[in-house]
């Protein structure tokens, strides 16, 4: 809960190259130690076991990068958001940079469920013949016990393909590329390499993401 006495600092970072291979627990401990680099006057709640007043956006699965993930932070005092912002950038490592900063209302929503909507940008390792094949449902395991998620209830529009360069003008190589949203439910919801995974080509054969980013984040 956040303490009206406190200011509440909402930052936009990305999670990028090898980093994306930390799990969400990984990450948020190397966001805590960054907040401490930056000597931000930091807010930690009280009880037998103390900790920062941090509190994170909705988590990536291992393996997916964000170009637009958030963090909500309590200071116990007022500092100008491009002040704390350059000394998150210069506490923070480049696959972990901090973008943006900005104050929000102690009685906002809390990022990890102001934005249920997601769109993705999938990188895939070579072009797929006859299009994209979406399965109707998904069989997930979860708790060791096996659920079917029905794929529409989670997408949002068609997966939408298209080509794109990837390099410099002169030795630029074509890629294709998928972009999707998904959407979470208070019940739950569908990650995004669980959905590619269980994708097809029109050939049968399944699709492979060499990378998949979340790009925005909407309520």
């Amino acid at each position: 809960m956040t303490d009206p006495a406190n200011f509440r600092l909402r930052v936009t970072f990305c999670k990028q190259g090898r980093l994306c291979m930390l799990s969400h627990l990984e990450i948020a401990r190397a966001l805590e130690r960054a907040v401490r680099r930056a000597g931000l006057p930091y807010a930690i709640s009280q009880g037998f076991s103390p900790h920062m007043k941090i509190a994170f956006g909705a988590a990536l699965p291992v393996g997916v990068g964000g170009t637009c993930e958030l963090f909500d932070l309590q200071l116990t005092r007022y500092v100008a958001p491009q002040k704390a912002l350059a000394a998150l950038q210069a506490a923070s490592v480049a696959d972990l940079m901090p973008s943006a900063a900005r104050y929000i209302e102690h009685t906002a929503p809390a990022a990890s469920v102001a934005f249920p909507k997601s769109t993705y940008l999938a990188r895939l390792s070579a072009l797929p013949e006859g299009g994209v094949v979406v399965p109707e449902t998904v069989t997930v395991v979860r708790k060791k016990k096996e659920k079917t998620l029905a794929v529409g209830e989670y997408l949002l529009g068609e997966l939408e393909l298209a080509l794109a360069a990837d390099g410099d003008a002169g030795d630029a190589s074509v890629v294709a590329q998928l972009r999707f949203k998904l959407e979470s439910k208070p019940t739950g919801s569908l990650r995004p390499d669980v959905l590619l995974a269980n994708c097809t080509d029109g050939a049968g054969d399944p699709l492979r993401a060499v990378t998949i980013t979340r790009v925005a984040q909407e309520a």
